[in-house]
């Protein structure tokens, strides 16, 4: 069965980590069986949006299985509008990624608004870094760009279960579960919630988490083999307009 995985990092971040650059990425992915996988440049998420961009094309240029998402900083929207334009001309990114966290823009502020009405005038998914419960704002703010399609990265973390509820309150929100706490249980309780297994997505965070958490919690789930098929490819194929493998 295929397998893409949908949120990871090429790069070195601040923590006691091994992994450092795309090969990395690809002699993980051979250990788990991954396929395919879409990367952010952690330079870009955590230094400069613009300079990690511009690394990562590079990296991607001679790897055909890894795909990339262009770092949008809310904080300087109109460096990254041009930047998000030159990544996307590139042919090798297909989305684009926005942390809350290190430019300090969670949902609701302004920054964030026009962040977002940029990668919607884009029309390309947009990985969002989510975490807490303001992920409750999430369904108006998508729901207000009719070309907005939001990854909640990590599935709200500690508020999976508001996460959860937000993706059954809107048709363009996706569930994406990876953390490095693996609270049993988290899948099962957004399908009841009515979120419809068309919007799981499989992520990993490798090379910052090792992807046998994510996979541990897909094998909780209990899911059937169809179901399987659409959250680990089936899904990323269709929102982002993948080759088939």
């Amino acid at each position: 069965m295929p397998v893409i995985d949908v949120h990871a990092h090429v790069g070195r971040w601040q923590f006691h980590l091994t992994g450092g650059d795309a090969d990395d990425n690809l002699r993980q992915m051979d250990r788990y069986g991954i396929d395919r996988q879409l990367v952010s440049a952690s330079e870009a998420v955590v230094h400069d949006a613009i300079a990690g961009n511009r690394a990562l094309s590079a990296a991607l240029a001679t790897r055909p299985r890894l795909l990339g998402y262009a770092v949008v900083n809310p904080n300087r929207i109109d460096d990254s509008a041009a930047d998000l334009r030159r990544c996307l001309d590139t042919g090798r990114f297909v989305g684009a990624k926005i942390h809350t966290h290190y430019p300090g823009r969670a949902p609701g502020s302004s920054q964030l608004a026009e962040a977002f009405d940029l990668v919607a005038e884009a029309g390309v998914p947009l990985l969002l870094h989510t975490w807490g419960r303001e992920v409750e704002l999430l369904p108006d703010l998508v729901s207000a760009r009719p070309g907005l399609r939001v990854i909640m990265g990590h599935a709200g973390g500690d508020a999976w279960r508001e996460a959860a509820h937000a993706a059954a309150a809107c048709d363009r929100l996706y569930l994406e579960h990876c953390r490095t706490a693996t609270d049993a249980g988290r899948i099962a309780y957004a399908r009841e919630a009515g979120v419809p297994i068309t919007r799981f997505l499989f992520g990993t965070d490798a090379t910052l988490v090792d992807p046998s958490l994510a996979l541990g919690v897909l094998r909780d789930a209990d899911l059937t083999a169809g179901e399987l098929e659409r959250v680990l490819w089936q899904n990323a194929t269709e929102l982002f307009q993948l080759p088939a493998l």
